[in-house]
């Protein structure tokens, strides 16, 4: 199947990721990727005021009480499937999980519930801490909301190599206008807008920069678990010995423990624990991912 530079033929690297076109890509837009770009520029400055006004905004709704609960549910019922990016597997995006409205009612619930605590403590605060603490948000639906929140960015990004890539417009090849929904960061509601794309077998196709895109999430639930969660677990039980030596339990004897098994209600109740004991863990994590970061043109490094 064609990737994006062989249909158009551009030759050379290209600072967009290069997918095939007409199928899905097992990419994911992280939007912690976004954070921690190393080609800083309008667009990253964009899509970063999108995810955390927006995130914002939910989580207000949460802290403002019942009045407010209606708005804060609403505004995570507005994703529609962002096939036009071609990242993802559809089966396991909103589609797979019955449709945007009941993803964004289930992260609307477990705000208002389970990490409620997190929220008004000021833990969870930008968009990237979902998946470590809602069970069933992973770097599908993960990519899907950031798509859907960033996407004015992103077309702004794709016209900019429309301009930048005469081979778009060149021959057969098409760009066509489309009214698009689009996060307003400074109305702070979902509005519209009109965008140029590229147009593929009579389909959109929106263009993501390299450094957005992973396989896997640079802050996923289990990578938290295995590293910050388990790490204050261990400096919990650990003794000092006989000869002033720092005694830890091994991680994998840890993990046996009644409370302490994989899960993100784990890393819920340590990460609280933790905060009582004036420890920010999801600080403390981002601060080793964001030592361990290298980006899509390097190796996708994920492993602890």
């Amino acid at each position: 199947m064609p990737s994006i530079t062989n249909h158009y033929g551009i030759f050379g690297p290209v600072p967009f990721v290069d997918v095939e076109i007409t199928a899905d890509n097992r990419l994911y837009i992280d939007p912690h990727a976004i954070r921690l770009s190393r080609s800083p520029g309008p667009f990253v400055n964009e899509a970063l005021e999108c995810t955390d006004t927006f995130l914002h905004e939910v989580t207000s709704c949460v802290i403002d009480g019942p009045a407010h609960h209606p708005r804060g549910e609403g505004l995570l019922q507005h994703f529609v499937e962002p096939w036009e990016t071609r990242l993802g597997m559809s089966e396991q995006g909103f589609h797979g999980h019955g449709g945007a409205e009941t993803v964004g009612s289930w992260i609307w619930r477990t705000l208002l519930d389970d990490v409620e605590a997190l929220v008004r403590v000021g833990i969870l605060r930008q968009l990237e801490d979902l998946p470590l603490f809602v069970d069933g948000i992973d770097r599908d639906i993960t990519s899907d909301l950031t798509t859907r929140i960033v996407f004015h960015p992103l077309a702004k990004f794709t016209e900019a190599m429309i301009d930048e890539y005469p081979e778009f417009t060149a021959g057969s090849h098409v760009v066509r206008q489309y009214r698009k929904q689009v996060w307003n960061p400074a109305l702070r509601e979902w509005d519209e807008a009109v965008v140029t794309l590229p147009v593929v077998d009579g389909k959109p196709v929106l263009l993501v920069p390299r450094e957005w895109a992973r396989s896997t999430l640079l802050m996923s639930a289990g990578r938290f678990y295995e590293t910050s969660v388990l790490s204050f677990a261990q400096l919990e039980q650990a003794v000092i010995s006989s000869k002033g030596k720092l005694l830890k339990t091994p991680k994998d004897l840890l993990k046996a423990q009644p409370g302490l098994g994989r899960g993100r209600k784990t890393n819920l109740r340590v990460t609280l624990r933790a905060f009582e004991n004036e420890q920010d863990l999801l600080a403390q994590f981002k601060a080793f991912v964001a030592s361990r970061y290298e980006g899509m043109d390097g190796t996708d490094v994920t492993a602890a």
